[in-house]
């Protein structure tokens, strides 16, 4: 162990110092003076003096600071409560089962801007609830997905609300399958989730009906994204580009966002993939009495035009409007039930019948858009079995819905044709590769 040089020094100056003390009192002092306690500390306090003088103070050891005591925050009496949607869950339910108070659910429910979107929760999404001593809702975060949530804070007696979205990495994934059976089971062997499958169908169900017209041997090839966040798969992104191969007829679509920003999909052409109205507003199971104007009705065993299409689905299915339009009818009769009337410009009309309730919102006069749920099927009227009845008129005469032939959604605008070309052409030739791939494989 090596000491410091100035205390090497104090050490042999405070030895020489005693040494010299000592030898001068055997020489001067009387015997009875000799080592006295006094005269020893003394010489030695003398000593220390000089030895001050000559090196300075002694080293001081640092001492540790002393850390303070931390100040109690309110929110480390808060608790943390983390609980998942359950179906047929509102949210006082939930707050009830946590022990907040009907108050507190008003009060969060109603704050301004993202208040209104926790009146329609959904099971499987989470809720995280921070609670304060006193029994009050501090905080509340309601995700409704690995990418979206909604934040709501306690400021006073009122909350304040944002939405916060993650940004996932989005990587190009490609499906091919061949139809032996139904597109669900051919996408599900080919390793496309059931969402991505609907939407597949939904593209080009203007062309292809996929409860009628598939065929044994029928192919798809898709480019869509996958999402990742923070290295994690959490879900599909969009369908870029796809092909549906039908009865040896090839129809494919490519996504492409217009000038006015909004998204569609599109033929190489520039045609829409839409037409102004759906063939089917409904997922059906199967059709149950099609268009005939000579039916015999099931409960009055006359004949009885049947000027629709009867789709059986289970209760509760949404309804979906065919076209864009206005409301001119949201009532009930004996006959019909709870049916909607949607007038599509001046030649169009459609009816939708039997309904178990209206959506929300849909009512006369209101503006309905294509796709928009305006309803959901039920047997009400004169209904055996649950279905919705859908007619189809154009200038007041009925039409077939499967067979009447539909206008085309607008398409591409002439000035934009040459940005849309580019980008067709990027998308067309990956699909191209891809299915080039497929067929390399498949020679095999």
């Amino acid at each position: 162990m090596q000491f410091p040089r100035s205390h090497l020094a104090l050490i042999g100056l405070l030895s020489f110092g005693l040494c010299s003390f000592v030898i001068a009192k055997f020489n001067t002092d009387p015997a009875e003076d000799r080592f006295s306690n006094e005269t020893v500390l003394l010489d030695i306090s003398d000593t220390d003096q000089l030895a001050h003088e000559l090196i300075g103070a002694p080293e001081e050891i640092p001492q540790a600071p002393v850390a303070p005591e931390p100040v109690k925050k309110p929110e480390d009496d808060w608790r943390t409560v983390h609980t998942a949607v359950k179906p047929g869950d509102s949210l006082s339910q939930i707050f009830k089962r946590v022990g907040l108070s009907p108050r507190e659910t008003y009060l969060v429910s109603n704050s301004k801007q993202f208040g209104p979107r926790l009146k329609s929760i959904f099971p499987g999404h989470e809720f995280q609830l921070k609670i304060n001593a006193d029994n009050q809702l501090m905080a509340l975060t309601y995700s409704t997905g690995p990418l979206d949530t909604l934040e709501y804070v306690r400021q006073g007696d009122e909350f304040v609300s944002r939405q916060i979205t993650a940004e996932p990495e989005r990587v190009t994934s490609y499906r091919h399958g061949v139809i032996d059976h139904s597109l669900f089971v051919a996408s599900q062997r080919a390793g496309l989730s059931d969402g991505l499958t609907m939407r597949l169908a939904q593209i080009f169900q203007w062309d292809v009906d996929f409860v009628l017209d598939i065929r044994p041997g029928d192919s798809f090839y898709v480019a869509f994204e996958e999402l990742y966040l923070n290295n994690e798969f959490v879900g599909d992104g969009e369908i870029l580009a796809a092909e549906f191969i039908n009865q040896g007829e090839h129809y494919r679509a490519i996504r492409y966002q217009n000038n006015n920003g909004t998204y569609d999909y599109y033929a190489p052409n520039g045609e829409s993939m839409r037409k102004a109205f759906l063939r089917a507003p409904v997922e059906f199971s199967r059709i149950s009495s099609n268009f005939n104007l000579r039916r015999v009705h099931p409960l009055w065993k006359t004949v009885r035009p049947h000027r629709g299409i009867d789709y059986a689905a289970p209760s509760g299915t949404p309804i979906l409007a065919a076209g864009d339009g206005k409301v001119t009818h949201a009532s009930r009769t004996q006959a019909n039930g709870n049916y909607v009337v949607i007038q599509h410009g001046e030649q169009f009309v459609t009816k939708y019948l039997h309904l178990s309730k209206f959506a929300r919102g849909v009512k006369r006069g209101a503006k309905v858009s294509q796709g928009q749920t305006i309803g959901y099927v039920g047997a009400t009227g004169w209904a055996t079995a649950p279905h919705l009845h859908y007619e189809f008129l154009v200038n007041g005469v009925h039409k077939n819905p499967r067979t009447v032939s539909l206008p085309d959604a607008k398409p591409i605008d002439a000035a934009e044709m040459q940005r849309f070309r580019a980008h067709t052409v990027e998308y067309s030739n990956l699909l191209d590769n891809y299915k080039n791939k497929i067929s390399v494989a498949l020679a095999r």
